[in-house]
């Protein structure tokens, strides 16, 4: 049995909240636990949409991670 260890060169995530200190804070963790896989933060894409069912506003960001 082989053992490969494969180096993550790209990686996108996905984040939702309801107010942007939460949002912020969510991509903060994220960004401190990509640098252990030695990624940083290469782009980075947000939107704001009304959410009817909550009656709030919803932020989402999307984070593009790169060795």
């Amino acid at each position: 049995m082989d053992f490969i260890l494969d180096r993550i060169d790209n990686k996108i995530e996905f984040f939702q909240a309801y107010d942007l200190r939460t949002l912020e804070k969510q991509i903060n963790v994220q960004v401190d636990n990509n640098k252990a896989l030695l990624l940083s933060v290469f782009a980075v894409q947000h939107h704001t949409t009304f959410d009817p069912n909550a009656g709030k506003m919803l932020y989402s960001a999307v984070v593009h991670f790169k060795s």
